[in-house]
């Protein structure tokens, strides 16, 4: 069945998700499994081969349906059941799909499966459920267990589903969604019929989903099929803003990075710039790199994301690692902050001296721009899953060209806030250099310390920042 078009809506879990939930019906003589699945724009993008079978573009309701029956199939042979220690085999009693609107003009999908299986004509048993994998996609996993006509007496299953069958995520739940892949109950006779409202399942809806208000305009780009020189230039300049906002938001680190590697040291806006292309190129080829994957209909993308976060966090880490030791190394050693090659600030024997280029502090904890160009390729090797939906998204409208152009602009605006934040660190550098030029007294010694410490404190913000990506990374791929 296809679903009335609505509002596009990004999916909380992000669009590379296959959210799935199992409701179970314990009744005397049957067990009945309420099985449902929300796959993301990437998934549904990546089934459209499978549905599409006459090759005209359009998804029919016989399509559909013949794809929900194959589909509903899997999910049965895939799911596991025991009663009373013997293994049962679920089977497919009805199977529907739905699509509906998602970002950059991509559809989602919703299946909906109904399976059955035999139980004790009593209503006595005791079951073990075993959710299907799947394509081992991440995504929001839940199982419910109720009775009719019978009293479960021991359930490790709540009752209700939170999402109310996926249609409803709650915000709270969104950064550790459930897990719930198998499920162990006792059932008894006795207890209230279900009545038909309870069995009958709440009609599903898109609601608002996850994504800010600024990935949803990037990604909407795309919808429109009609491209005017106006509106592309529009258009243009929106993705380019965006891939700005995009540095900012939180929990990227982006901008942080590149902060703290322009404050570690002698930083020179060539190092700035390179920190920022970098960033862009590595983003930029990944965006590319992953839609051509989902183009060829592979099921590794997921995996490929969340073991690039890994990489990611681990070359960081790694950064801040080496940067972290050699500040403390030269720190023990006393060098590095009272030498006379370049810089002007208090020495330890109770002057102080200006020399040459005072104007320009020189840490010897400055990565290098190799280091530099490390950190960038880090910082811009996990690609931006609306980027990514962006291309893939025009690419399907046939207008892949705008695509890429949409993606360059908004490694451009990317580039452009990096490079900010970095020249902003330098010239703060350079300010705190001339302030300990000019100072005397208490404020000074303030200022004195504070740019000893410095190199440390940098390099233990790309450190710490490091280990935070690592393990993000790892609990997505392994969770």
């Amino acid at each position: 069945m296809l679903a009335p078009a609505g509002a596009a809506h990004a999916h909380p879990l992000g669009n590379f998700t296959v959210s799935q939930y199992d409701g179970l019906t314990v009744r005397p003589g049957e067990l009945r499994v309420d099985h449902v699945e929300d796959l993301a724009e990437i998934p549904a993008a990546q089934q459209k081969d499978r549905i599409d079978r006459n090759g005209d573009g359009t998804a029919d309701r016989a399509e559909l349906a013949a794809w929900a029956r194959e589909r509903c199939a899997t999910a049965a042979r895939g799911s596991g059941l025991t009663v009373d220690g013997r293994r049962e085999r679920p089977r497919s009693a009805s199977a529907t799909a739905a699509t509906r609107p998602g970002q950059a003009g991509l559809p989602t999908l919703r299946l909906e499966c109904r399976m059955t299986a035999r139980l004790p004509s009593d209503g006595r048993a005791a079951l073990r459920f075993r959710a299907a994998e799947g394509d081992g996609a991440p995504g929001w996993r839940e199982i419910t267990a109720r009775g009719d006509r019978t009293r479960l007496i021991a359930s490790d299953a709540p009752t209700e589903s939170v999402s109310r069958r996926l249609t409803t995520y709650p915000r709270d739940v969104l950064a550790s969604p459930p897990a719930r892949r198998s499920a162990a109950v006792r059932a008894v006779p006795g207890g209230p019929a279900l009545s038909d409202a309870a069995e009958r399942p709440p009609a599903g809806s898109v609601l608002p989903r996850g994504a800010d208000r600024w990935t949803q305009a990037l990604t909407g780009l795309v919808a429109r099929h009609h491209l005017t020189p106006a509106f592309a230039a529009l258009a243009l300049a929106t993705a380019l803003l965006l891939g700005a906002l995009h540095a900012l938001a939180p929990g990227h680190g982006k901008t942080m990075m590149a902060a703290a590697a322009a404050a570690g040291g002698r930083s020179s806006r060539r190092d700035v710039l390179a920190l920022g292309l970098s960033v862009t190129v590595t983003h930029t080829l990944g965006v590319f790199a992953l839609g051509a994957l989902i183009a060829a209909g592979s099921a590794a993308a997921p995996s490929v994301v969340a073991w690039l976060g890994v990489a990611s966090g681990a070359l960081v880490a790694g950064a801040g690692a080496v940067l972290l030791r050699r500040a403390l190394r030269m720190r023990r050693n006393g060098h590095g902050y009272g030498h006379s090659h370049g810089h002007s600030h208090p020495h330890d024997h109770g002057h102080d001296h200006e020399h040459g280029h005072d104007h320009h502090p020189h840490h010897p904890t400055r990565p290098g721009l190799r280091g530099i160009v490390l950190l960038g390729f880090a910082g811009g090797l996990v690609p931006s899953p609306s980027a990514v939906v962006v291309l893939v998204g025009a690419a399907a409208l046939g207008q892949a060209w705008f695509g890429f152009l949409l993606v360059v602009a908004y490694g451009a605006g990317l580039a452009g806030t990096l490079a900010a934040a970095g020249l902003l660190a330098v010239r703060l550098t350079l300010r705190l250099g001339e302030q300990l030029v000019k100072g005397r007294g208490a404020g000074a010694r303030l200022l004195s310390a504070a740019h000893r410490l410095a190199p440390v404190g940098t390099a233990a913000v790309v450190l710490l920042l490091g280990c935070g990506l690592l393990l993000k990374g790892a609990a997505t791929t392994l969770g």
